[in-house]
């Protein structure tokens, strides 16, 4: 396994739409492995395969809830309700903001071993879905921003 270099705001790659993954490779399999270890040193939640220079479809969350979560191909089938609350990203560094996000959100995905399954999620977990499926998409959660960005001195857990 090895520590990417998380791209930040201005790098264009951020702001392109994710190619699907048709098929598991060894490359592939190793880019996973890769962003748990690159999300987990920078202390993050979750992260996106653009956000280490890589334009495809795939999305690992960890939200210290006893799981790992690699979805690849996510689509967001459903969501429901409401919160707001502060959000940061690995691609902001430095930064956090007030968004407001379904509590509740299903989505539709592969695993590693490219089986499709179905994840239902609430509160940070939704709010990490939420966040990283928009990643593939090109856009970045300052767009979702309720009033100014905030200075952070130090990225809190729950921060992406």
């Amino acid at each position: 396994m090895a520590i990417r270099q998380i791209r930040v705001i201005g790098d264009e790659i951020l702001t392109k739409k994710c190619k699907e993954v048709k098929e598991m490779t060894p490359r592939t399999r190793q880019l996973i492995d890769d962003m748990f270890e690159t999300m987990y040193e920078a202390n993050g939640v979750g992260l996106a395969a653009p956000q280490v220079g890589i334009l495809k479809r795939i999305v690992v969350i960890d939200v210290e809830d006893g799981n790992q979560y690699v979805l690849i191909n996510p689509e967001i089938l459903e969501t429901s309700g409401s919160q707001t609350g502060h959000e940061g990203c690995l691609s902001v560094p430095g930064k956090t903001g007030v968004v407001t996000r379904p509590n509740y959100v299903k989505v539709q995905a592969f695993d590693q071993d490219m089986k499709p399954f179905v994840l239902e999620g609430t509160e940070l977990l939704a709010r990490a879905i939420c966040h990283e499926c928009a990643h593939l998409d090109g856009q970045l959660y300052v767009e979702l921003v309720e009033g100014e960005l905030e200075d952070v001195e130090d990225m809190g857990e729950d921060e992406e």
